[in-house]
């Protein structure tokens, strides 16, 4: 049984348990601040990049391509090594690798911390370990793949400021981890929950939590 395959089965257990989670921060006791520590949004347009992992990386993706200011939301592998970068074995959990996504944005229109704070409160639940929903294996873990020491900063400090706050009833377990690299997922993957919108673990999972970003934050929220 292909991978697809096997996370389509563990979506359809769950709806019979009647435990899917249709939306990410569900874990959340209160609404998700704006971090308190965060970079100034640029004069003038550009592009930097964010890299950040939490389950599924179609959900990842769907969310962050509806939000204003990011230019492209890439899929993808991060935490192992070039040779294992490949869907089937990174499934199996023990390359090191997270379902990765890459952010392209423009700090003009959004910045580092706003970032955060939809991958915190929208994009799934940084207190679960190692899985998301359905999914269960150190391939689905929460990651901030930081490429410099500001976006370190920004990220460890709203990790302290959102456990100081008990925004969650559980603690935090992100990791904060340097990117070394990040590889694209194969074709297939990119654009996954666009094209498959009627796919059951789509409908269940991710759409959601798009819906989730259109309410909880319409100024950042764009329908493209």
């Amino acid at each position: 049984m292909s991978r697809v395959s096997v996370r389509m089965f563990a979506m359809m257990l769950t709806l019979l348990a009647g435990a899917i989670s249709c939306s990410a921060g569900s874990g959340a006791a209160a609404a998700v601040p704006a971090p308190a520590v965060d970079e100034l949004k640029a004069t003038a347009s550009g592009k930097q990049t964010a890299v950040v992992a939490g389950g599924c990386f179609w959900g990842i993706q769907a969310v962050f391509q509806h939000v204003k200011g990011v230019v492209s939301a890439t899929s993808g592998y991060s935490g192992g090594s070039a040779k294992t970068a490949e869907y089937e074995t990174v499934s199996t959990g023990e390359t090191g690798h997270a379902e990765s996504e890459q952010i392209v944005y423009d700090p003009s229109q959004i910045t580092y911390g706003e970032l955060l704070r939809i991958f915190f409160s929208v994009a799934h639940d940084p207190t679960e370990l190692n899985r998301q929903g359905p999914d269960e294996g150190t391939q689905y873990r929460s990651v901030i793949f930081y490429g410099n020491d500001e976006q370190k900063h920004i990220a460890e400090a709203y990790i302290a400021q959102l456990n100081q706050a008990r925004i969650f009833s559980k603690p935090i377990v992100t990791q904060l981890v340097p990117l070394k690299a990040f590889y694209p997922a194969e074709a297939y993957h990119q654009n996954y929950a666009a094209t498959h919108p009627d796919n059951p673990y789509i409908a269940y999972n991710d759409a959601p939590k798009v819906e989730h970003l259109r309410r909880e934050f319409p100024d950042l929220y764009t329908g493209k």
